[in-house]
């Protein structure tokens, strides 16, 4: 169990700026049986800035709580997630050959294709996330919906952090591993018994929503919104 613990310590440490013991250092063994705990990551990340929504939503409003959950997230995981997504918009926006792509990519520096990419999917997530909590306007099933919206959030960042684990399972470097910043990561295929942790934890938030939503009263369903 202790090995399991800063094993999942170092996952946190990967994919959030959450404080960890100094204890947890950057073991390549570690860092190579963390992929199974990603999609738990998520479950943190999303009762972070769910917990923000909650409380902007409940003493500002909603609009406010969406916006400031979408920050807490920035900040729980130091843009990680998006700090990626520009270096990919910059490079298949500005190179030609895969050589090029991968140079740009790997330029700290933000350019236009990054700018307009994290802007274009920033505002789209802000006015999906408003599109969802907007049946929370209806005062009957407000606290339905709002668990509703809850559930999303959580099944959301688990999902996102499943995607890179199936990546790593089936795809291949298209540079040399050597030189990769997360060679322990790429470098480390799971068994198929091994998949069922991450399936299991990204599944779980999903199931819950399913029994919630079955195990609400019909008359209250979101189907009448």
């Amino acid at each position: 169990m202790k090995k399991e613990w800063k094993i999942f310590l170092t996952a946190v440490m990967y994919f959030t700026r959450i404080r960890v013991p100094a204890s947890i250092g950057h073991s390549p063994e570690y860092l190579q049986q963390a992929p199974r705990y990603f999609p738990l990551i998520g479950w943190i990340v999303g009762a972070i800035c769910s917990l923000v929504f909650l409380l902007f939503s409940a003493y500002i409003s909603t609009d406010m709580g969406i916006l400031a959950s979408m920050i807490a997230g920035l900040l729980t995981t130091g843009a990680f997630h998006e700090d990626g997504f520009a270096d990919t918009c910059d490079g298949f926006g500005g190179g030609w050959t895969k050589e090029k792509i991968l140079l740009i990519m790997k330029d700290s520096r933000i350019g236009v294709f990054g700018a307009i990419g994290l802007l274009a999917i920033l505002s789209s997530k802000f006015l999906l996330l408003k599109e969802l909590a907007s049946f929370t306007s209806h005062p009957i099933h407000r606290e339905a919906v709002h668990r509703y919206f809850i559930l999303a959030l959580f099944a959301g960042h688990s999902l996102s952090r499943l995607m890179p684990v199936l990546v790593v399972q089936w795809s291949v470097n298209v540079t040399d591993p050597e030189h990769s910043k997360s060679k322990p990561l790429t470098n480390s295929k799971m068994s198929p018994a091994g998949l069922l942790a991450p399936i299991f934890f990204c599944a779980s938030p999903f199931c819950i929503f399913i029994l919630a939503f079955f195990s609400d009263d019909p008359s209250c369903s979101v189907y009448h919104l």
